[in-house]
């Protein structure tokens, strides 16, 4: 099953592409492309199917100013590659589950090397073709280095395609060295052919003596940088799966009763038991239940990071969906043919204006605004009984009830 996806990073919307498979999902992987390459090459797309035909979830996608992504390319470096996974990674976090899997091809095995550690979640980390430092890129435009550093950018030809390179790209490359391999914690392996002509094999061995155990190393005999032949591209999904299976357990209870710094929240989450916790001190928050995990957030224009639905968008998702399940369940039973239903909801705070069920006309209302439209036949008497089934639905009886919230401190 493959799904287009957009998310935020930064000022800009990148496009991905989710793919799963059919049947029930092991765990869900982030992949990482090559430089100036993009989420559709060969190597990419062969390697996420057949993860995907293993029961993993793949999401690949464009970083900034590649591909079907916002952004120029001119303003992106290295720190914006690791912005990109960051926000990559928090998507899948939001709207599926945490990504348990790190895959990098060339640079972009460098830059899941760096991003590693605010993925907390992520058990392993496969680099395919991967320098060990972001400078080694550097070597891919060697004879334009002198125009760059004296007249601030220059026009590079990159595999038939030119691109303009920055001095800030080069500056910013510069910051980064190995010494976060040895911090990895995290089961390793490191993939990389020995006739590969772009990222030499001894870059291989620089991430692996600098990496700490548990890490592995397998030789992708006669492939080329790119894997452009098809089964190099199958061979490596082959081993990633096997190799990775051995150090993710595909059962993620344990994972959703974590947050992102790795540190245990302390009481298990039980079922009707929701626990909230910051992510950032700022605005973004943690939640969990038993079987489920996403963020929650404010939009950019209050000072959020719009990582997540805010508060008032979870009471009108949560009344909404009451809501539509409520209704279908009255529709089978009563054996109505209603196809499909939707549940529009807005929420007006200053509701002050011809407020007829005030009883302090200065105070005003809030008031949730509910449409509910559907496909298929229901008579004028059917469609009135409808709308009162609507309003039974348990959500909004809560609503409407005198609710208690009882507030106790507790020290951590």
């Amino acid at each position: 099953m493959r799904k287009k996806v957009q998310f935020i990073s930064g000022k800009h919307k990148l496009s991905g592409l989710l793919e799963s498979p059919e049947s029930e999902v092991k765990f869900y992987a982030l992949f990482a492309h090559c430089f100036t390459c993009g989420k559709d090459i060969a190597a990419a797309s062969r390697i996420s199917r057949a993860l995907v035909s293993k029961g993993i979830a793949v999401l690949r996608f464009d970083f900034t100013g590649l591909g079907n992504s916002d952004g120029d390319f001119a303003n992106s470096n290295f720190s914006s590659n690791i912005q990109d996974l960051i926000a990559a990674a928090d998507f899948l976090r939001a709207q599926y589950q945490a990504p348990r899997l790190l895959i990098g091809h060339s640079l972009g095995g460098a830059a899941v090397l760096g991003v590693a550690q605010h993925v907390t979640e992520a058990a392993a980390v496969v680099t395919i073709g991967a320098p060990s430092d972001a400078a080694h890129v550097a070597h891919n435009f060697a004879l334009q280095l002198d125009d760059i550093e004296q007249y601030g950018k220059a026009e590079v030809n990159l595999a038939g395609r030119v691109f303009t390179i920055e001095k800030q790209f080069l500056d910013d490359i510069k910051r980064y060295d190995t010494s976060h391999i040895s911090q990895l914690r995290k089961a390793l392996l490191v993939m990389h052919s020995p006739i590969d002509t772009t990222v030499n094999i001894s870059e291989a061995e620089k991430i692996y003596q600098t990496a700490l155990h548990p890490k592995s190393f397998v030789s992708l005999d006669d492939a080329d940088h790119l894997l452009t032949n098809k089964r190099d591209a199958e061979y490596a999904a082959d081993v990633i799966a096997a190799w990775a299976g051995r150090y993710i357990s595909h059962d993620t209870s344990e994972l959703r009763n974590n947050d992102v710094k790795g540190n245990h929240i302390n009481s298990q989450v039980s079922k009707g038991h929701v626990i909230v916790e910051e992510k950032n001190h700022k605005f973004t928050q943690h939640i969990s239940t038993n079987s489920h995990y996403w963020l929650a957030d404010e939009p950019e224009s209050v000072g959020g990071n719009n990582m997540g639905p805010d508060p008032y968008e979870h009471i009108l998702a949560g009344l909404g969906a009451c809501t539509a399940m409520t209704l279908r369940m009255y529709a089978v039973r009563k054996g109505l043919a209603i196809k499909h239903i939707k549940v529009e909801l807005r929420h007006d705070r200053n509701y002050q204006q011809d407020c007829q069920q005030c009883e302090n006309k200065t105070q005003g209302i809030e008031a949730i605004v509910r449409e509910i439209s559907f496909v298929g036949e229901l008579d004028t008497e059917q469609q009135a009984r409808f709308l009162e089934i609507a309003d039974k639905c348990p959500v909004h009886k809560t609503l409407h009830s005198k609710v208690e919230v009882i507030s106790q401190l507790r020290a951590e």
